[in-house]
């Protein structure tokens, strides 16, 4: 089961406020390093569905009313549309968000603003995990990508088989990777067939606490990210984290399923990684830390890529055969990949094949005689009935939900980030108190605002 947590680092700010409305669209820096008018004259992602799977979304925010769908919390509470808590909204806008105001020219604007979002609670009955109830709903509910800035340490088998039915079902999802610094990809990201983004700044370096890995097949802005939501005083909040560079990939993906509707999933994911910019200093890829490179929306949807295989560079789910397909492929879904008048240009590396990952389930051949295939079938049985009770022992000597693993990111007694107001400055803000020994320290503890005196 997940111990899902956002996956966010957020900076304690006090007495800011509230945000001047070019300070919020000058702040989006992500969108100036997408170049927003080249993507969009391509496709603003219209009549594609993206659910984010999360804390729930301010249905009702400036920058985000009229663009939500109804949406679902399986703890049956309503929370989808929830506002308490702005990390599902400021991750919405970054994928939808619209502005608003006269010319559209104030607040926050997402990468894909043409796509409707399907807001989908993180938290099921009783207060367990509801990620696998919820990624089922958005598959049945016609999502065509689903965002999970969320995170944990194990894989629960809702979770696994719930990633299998999206599979199954031609939907992408993606998955932020974590914030500890670690070599240790969170789940979802870290499982089989989904796609895993990490974080890099302004710089376009990897940020130092984006958790890294051989799962990571992109990165994207997370740092000094400005979003919608309600932070005190302010609806626009500003923070770090793996959480916001994963929906620049969904909003990515949506871009290119509203471009080429034909292509799977995985030929979505192709074309992402194929498009993406080499980084800096990079040698070879894939890169454990920035995977195949960083996300570039307009390359991707414009750049003569092969349409490839129907599983493109996602690994092959568990509880997906591997003669198996996704049913889009099966229908002959092979098209879509057309040649453009720009074969891509910039740091882009095209001829990077991304490694096709196979899934660990597949058998090899015995050739073995009846006293011998009876001693195997023996020694499976004892394998798996001591696999199974280590499992339940790590799970419930571990703190946390009762029966489940402890949540994501901080240790217990180390408080979630939090995030923090977005607007005028008074003076350099100051991160948090520091972790406990043993966890990844924050950035130095001072923060100089860019927008200090606008």
């Amino acid at each position: 089961m997940l111990g899902a947590t956002t996956l966010t680092a957020g900076f304690l700010l006090t007495g800011l406020p509230t945000a001047s409305a070019d300070q919020v669209r000058d702040g989006q820096w992500a969108n100036q390093y997408f170049n927003l008018d080249k993507v969009w004259s391509i496709t603003r992602g219209e009549g594609v569905t993206v659910a984010v799977i999360d804390s729930g979304v301010n249905v009702n925010h400036p920058d985000l009313a009229g663009h939500t769908l109804p949406g679902y919390d399986p703890s049956g509470g309503n929370n989808e549309v929830g506002a308490s808590n702005p990390h599902g909204t400021g991750v919405a806008s970054l994928i939808a968000g619209q502005g608003h105001g006269s010319g559209n020219g104030d607040g926050v604007v997402g990468l894909a603003p043409g796509v409707k979002i399907l807001p989908i609670y993180k938290i099921g009955p009783g207060g367990g995990d509801g990620i696998g109830e919820g990624i089922k709903w958005a598959v049945d509910h016609d999502a065509k990508v689903i965002n999970i800035s969320q995170g944990g340490p194990e894989l629960g088998v809702r979770e696994r088989d719930a990633i299998a039915y999206a599979y199954q079902h031609d939907v992408l999802i993606v998955a932020a990777t974590g914030n500890a610094g670690a070599g240790v990809v969170d789940y979802p990201a870290k499982a089989q067939g989904v796609l895993a983004v990490g974080a890099v700044s302004q710089d376009l370096k990897v940020w130092s606490r984006s958790n890294f890995g051989s799962e990571v097949l992109l990165s994207a802005p997370g740092v000094r990210i400005v979003s919608a939501g309600d932070c005190g005083t302010s609806q626009y909040c500003m923070d770090d984290g793996t959480s916001y560079a994963a929906p620049y990939v969904s909003a990515a993906a949506a871009l290119v399923r509203a471009k080429f509707p034909k292509l799977t999933a995985g030929q979505v994911a192709e074309r992402l990684v194929k498009s993406a910019s080499r980084p800096a200093g990079v040698s070879k890829l894939p890169d454990q830390h920035y995977g195949y490179g960083i996300v570039r929306p307009y390359e991707a949807l414009t750049m003569n890529i092969p349409t490839g295989t129907a599983q493109g560079p996602l690994a092959r789910p568990e509880g997906v055969d591997d003669g198996g397909s996704t049913p889009a492929a099966s229908q002959g879904a092979t098209t879509g990949g057309e040649s453009s008048s720009d074969p891509g240009s910039g740091l882009g590396d095209p001829g990077a094949a991304p490694e096709l990952k196979q899934s660990s389930s597949s058998t090899t051949p015995l050739i073995l005689g009846a006293i011998g295939g009876a001693v195997v079938l023996v020694i499976v049985i004892i394998a798996i009935v001591v696999a199974n009770s280590r499992r339940r022992s790590r799970s419930q000597s571990m703190p946390g939900q009762p029966g489940g693993p402890a949540p994501y990111g901080a240790p217990q007694g180390w408080p979630p980030a939090q995030q923090q107001p977005y607007g005028q400055q008074q003076g350099a803000p100051q991160y948090g108190q520091q972790p406990p020994p043993g966890y990844p320290p924050q950035p130095p503890t001072s923060y100089q605002n860019p927008y200090q005196g606008q």
